[in-house]
C-alpha cells in the first residue's frame, strides 16, 4: 500500500474530485479525515470509507473552524502527513464586469484565502515532525484560461503561485509542496463552468479537450495518489496538468 498508515487530511472531500482522493487514498492505505462544509456529505463519504475515516465539518475560509478541523485531525490519529487542499468554488460563466463583489469575495476566500489558513495551522506541525506533503488542487483555468470565468480563472493562478512559493521555502524542512490542474470534470461545479448544462455546452467544453472527454474524479486521484507518496519524494513545486491535453 502506497500511503500506508498516512494521515491524510482532504478538503471538499464531500463530493467530486475530493471524495475520488480521500477513497483512493485510503484504499491505499491511508488514515483520511473527510472535512467538508456540508456535514451530510462528509459523514456519508467517511462512511462508505470505514474505520480509516472521520468526518469533520469544516468552513475552509474561516480560520477559527480551520484551526478544529486540523486539532480534531490530530486529535484524532495523532499526526498530520498529508493535506489535500482541494475545496474550492467558482461563480456562474458570465462576463466578468457581471460577478458580484460577494461572489468575488467568496471564490477568493474558498480557493485562495483557504490555503493561507491550512498552511498556518498545519505548516508548524510538519516542520515539528521534520515531513509532510501538501497537495493543492487549482485548475488548468490558472494556465488556460476560459472566457466567462474572469476571477475563478484569477484564483486558480494565485493557487499556482502560492504552491510553487510554498515549495521553495519549505523544501528545507522536507515538506513538498505540489499541485494538479484538473480540466473540467464531471462534478457538481461542472454547470457553473457552463453557464447552462446542455448538450451543446458540454460538446464545446469536450472539443478543447484532446484526449476527448471530460476529467474523472479517479483521474485526480490516481495524479494525487502520485505526488503525495513516497514515488515523488524529489518533486516539489510542480503543478501537473491532468487535462487530456487541453494546456498544450
Amino acid at each position: 500500500m502506497r500511503l500506508k498508515d498516512k494521515i491524510t487530511l482532504v478538503t471538499g472531500a464531500g463530493s467530486g474530485f475530493g471524495r475520488g482522493i480521500a477513497n483512493r487514498f485510503a484504499a491505499e492505505g491511508a488514515k483520511v479525515i473527510v472535512a467538508d462544509i456540508n456535514e451530510e456529505a462528509a459523514s456519508m463519504v467517511a462512511k462508505e470509507i470505514g474505520k480509516n475515516a472521520i468526518a469533520v465539518i469544516a468552513d475552509v475560509s474561516c480560520d477559527a473552524e480551520v484551526s478544529a478541523m486540523i486539532q480534531q485531525a490530530v486529535a484524532e490519529w495523532g499526526a498530520l502527513d498529508i493535506l489535500v487542499n482541494n475545496a474550492g468554488t467558482t461563480h456562474r460563466n458570465k462576463p466578468m464586469t457581471e460577478v458580484t463583489e460577494e461572489e468575488f469575495d467568496q471564490i477568493f476566500a474558498v480557493n485562495v484565502k483557504s490555503v493561507f489558513l491550512t498552511a498556518r495551522h498545519v505548516v508548524p506541525l510538519m516542520k515539528e515532525q521534520g515531513s509532510g506533503v501538501i497537495l493543492n488542487v487549482a485548475s488548468t483555468a490558472g494556465v488556460r484560461p476560459r472566457p466567462g470565468l474572469a476571477w475563478y480563472n484569477t484564483s486558480k493562478g494565485a493557487m499556482i503561485t502560492a504552491t510553487k512559493a510554498m515549495a521553495i521555502e519549505l523544501a528545507t524542512f522536507k515538506i513538498r509542496v505540489n499541485a494538479i490542474n484538473p480540466v473540467a470534470g464531471e462534478t457538481g461545479m461542472l454547470h457553473l463552468f457552463m453557464g447552462e448544462d446542455t448538450p451543446e455546452k458540454r460538446a464545446q467544453f469536450v472539443s478543447s479537450i484532446p484526449w476527448g472527454r471530460l476529467s474523472q474524479p479517479a483521474d485526480m486521484a490516481n495524479a494525487a495518489l502520485f505526488l503525495c507518496s513516497d514515488e515523488a519524494e524529489m518533486v516539489t513545486g510542480t503543478c501537473m496538468e491532468v487535462d487530456g491535453g487541453r494546456c498544450i
